[in-house]
């Protein structure tokens, strides 16, 4: 993503000028925070005024808390790029932010809201973002970006679904494997469009030789057999025909990666995490494959997509945005390398956990801290960029206008 020229006069907080700012911001810190109340609160030192249960809160605000705000903040920043649009800032903007905090405070305490109360203000934010991005996109004739916002709704299905299951069966299942589901193709269609865009453009310039195979038929067929076995997964995670599926999807997609010239941006660690992010993506195919075998633990390629392809793509995504769009060097720091390193320690030891339960209490406690130190440390390190407080963002700024 590169900063679309057009933009109307804006003198408000710079926190409200570009979506990818507050939800960048307030998303990284709620998925650190929320996975320190998480440790105590599975060991019982602590309870939550939710009327889900622990797991369920758990699961549900990572899945339709965290990344959400994240998601939002791509889209409303790479939408102008797409339709040559205005961005979305300022009063609208802070709007959206609002109703996602109410949502996060709807849920954790739905006890004194009511469940209903709880899933109608949660709810809707998606529903505003889909609708934004709709107009958007519609009125800027971009129909192939179309795609986005149809999963987009179904994130939204997913969610309504699991206020739903909580309600009236006592625990989510389903609408979880739809919400992972769609992020998982969230992350083949976006993810298949940046990362070997973003590659190409680094090896022309810093290491020409090799470059990514463009976008053709072998990825069309991958991302549809990847959806095909994911909507198998989602009606019976078990089973030899699921089994098949996945693993057929999970070799596809490691085919896939494999196409990108991955191993030719070692020097470049802002790259080189695109593709280490994305390799959890087959990763998690492949392990669910096992399990629907009966070989593993389901939660091991369930934790290989959520900690480590939506935790590790997140983090590359915001960290290379924030860094572009305030007019700073595009490489990464020693503390942003720090971040991506405390990530994969994380994505790692959480699906060693599950596969291996004897060590997963020391495991769980290291991937929940990495977790953490991932997202506080980006909110720390980002954070003056994206408040526009960093004052070689702001000279940068100037010189650029």
């Amino acid at each position: 993503m590169t900063e679309t020229p057009r933009r109307r006069t804006y003198d408000g907080l710079p926190l409200f000028s570009y979506g990818f700012r507050p939800f960048f911001l307030l998303g990284s810190i709620y998925a650190g925070l929320a996975i320190l109340i998480w440790l105590p609160l599975f060991h019982g030192e602590i309870a939550l005024t939710s009327i889900f249960a622990p797991r369920d809160w758990h699961v549900h605000e990572m899945l339709f808390g965290y990344l959400p705000a994240v998601i939002a903040g791509f889209l409303l920043t790479a939408i102008p790029n797409w339709t040559g649009r205005l961005p979305i800032q300022g009063k609208p903007l802070m709007a959206l932010v609002a109703v996602w905090l109410a949502g996060r405070g709807c849920v954790t305490f739905s006890a004194y809201t009511g469940w209903l109360a709880a899933m109608l203000v949660d709810a809707s934010f998606l529903l505003l973002v889909a609708a934004a991005a709709s107009r958007e996109i519609l009125a800027g004739r971009n129909w192939r970006n179309m795609n986005v916002v149809i999963l987009l709704l179904v994130l939204l299905a997913g969610n309504v679904a699991f206020h739903l299951e909580a309600r009236f069966e006592g625990a989510a299942d389903i609408s979880i494997r739809l919400g992972i589901a769609v992020v998982v193709l969230l992350i083949t269609l976006i993810g298949g469009r940046i990362v070997p865009s973003f590659t190409r453009n680094w090896l022309v310039r810093e290491n020409p030789g090799r470059l990514p195979v463009p976008f053709g038929r072998f990825d069309i067929v991958a991302i549809a057999i990847g959806a095909l076995a994911l909507l198998s997964w989602i009606v019976s995670p078990i089973g030899d025909l699921t089994g098949a599926a996945l693993a057929l999807a999970g070799l596809l997609h490691l085919a896939r990666l494999g196409r990108w010239a991955g191993d030719r941006t070692v020097r470049e660690r802002l790259l080189l995490i695109l593709h280490v992010g994305y390799a959890f993506i087959p990763l998690g195919f492949l392990l669910n494959a096992a399990s629907a075998f009966g070989h593993v633990p389901a939660g091991a390629g369930i934790h290989a997509w959520m900690v480590g392809a939506a935790g590790t793509m997140t983090l590359a995504v915001m960290s290379r945005a924030t860094l572009g769009h305030t007019g700073q060097p595009l490489t990464a720091s020693r503390a942003t390398q720090a971040i991506y390193a405390a990530i994969i320690v994380a994505a790692l030891s959480r699906v060693c956990a599950v596969v291996d339960p004897a060590h997963s209490e020391p495991l769980l406690h290291l991937a929940a801290f990495t977790w953490a130190a991932a997202f506080l440390g980006f909110a720390l390190r980002f954070g003056p960029l994206l408040a526009g407080l960093d004052r070689r963002a702001k000279l940068a700024k100037k010189m650029v206008a």
